[in-house]
């Protein structure tokens, strides 16, 4: 007896993203390597597979800001896809990473084509909003302990894995200080009264305990709003 034809193949967003085709490379960077510059031509997309990414900006001054750590899962330069012509920062592997690029006529057809793919790629903005109006929210009411507790624990993956893991990259203060709006010299004295603390382990990499988001959550007096 002769077997029926099988029909298409569901569609699979983190499948589609993993496979060499029209318009979608994956690429290797290595630390520090430099994916795209501030000003370059903005034309694709691209998806972190593994390894994390930085993003910062320079002002017309020469000052270097962090304005973003991306993670596996996440997507950046999505920006073309909303008419930019430029880029509007410059992007690092903070590790060895694997990213998958994705030209901008690639990803517009995609989207058009694949529901699925639509509505996964729509969930990573929504969510990506979310974050940003949280950081905004963290930037404007809460100290700079506070913002660095909070930070640690976005790296360390609390509330998205099983339990606190280390963070597989080394961050340099001055990093970490960009990011939550602060100087070096004030994230060295926070990371080591958290150290003393036994809210996380420091040496190299960090790795950061539940302690920490505990003291978050019950708004602890040694992460209340002492230091400004």
């Amino acid at each position: 007896m002769s077997k029926s034809p099988q029909g298409p193949k569901e569609f699979n967003p983190l499948a589609f993203l993993g496979r060499v085709g029209a318009g979608k490379t994956i690429k290797r960077y290595r630390k520090n390597q430099k994916i795209y510059s501030q000003g370059d031509t903005a034309d694709a997309v691209f998806f972190i597979r593994n390894g994390k990414v930085k993003l910062t900006v320079i002002s017309e001054h020469g000052k270097e800001a962090v304005i973003g750590l991306l993670k596996e899962g996440q997507f950046f330069g999505e920006g073309c896809l909303d008419g930019a012509e430029l880029r509007g920062a410059t992007s690092h592997a903070v590790e060895g990473c694997q990213i998958t690029c994705i030209t901008k006529t690639a990803m517009l057809a995609a989207l058009a084509k694949e529901p699925k793919f639509s509505a996964f790629f729509l969930a990573y903005l929504l969510s990506r909003n979310t974050r940003i109006e949280d950081d905004l929210i963290d930037q404007l009411f809460n100290s700079s302990e506070r913002r660095l507790a909070r930070l640690l624990l976005l790296l360390a993956n609390f509330g998205e894995e099983d339990g606190p893991v280390p963070i597989p990259v080394t961050l340099s203060q001055e990093t970490l200080a960009e990011m939550i709006g602060t100087t070096r010299s004030r994230v060295s004295f926070f990371m080591n009264k958290f150290r003393k603390r036994g809210f996380i382990n420091y040496n190299g990499k960090i790795e950061v305990h539940r302690s920490l988001l505990d003291a978050v959550l019950r708004d602890k007096p040694q992460i209340r709003e002492d230091d400004e």
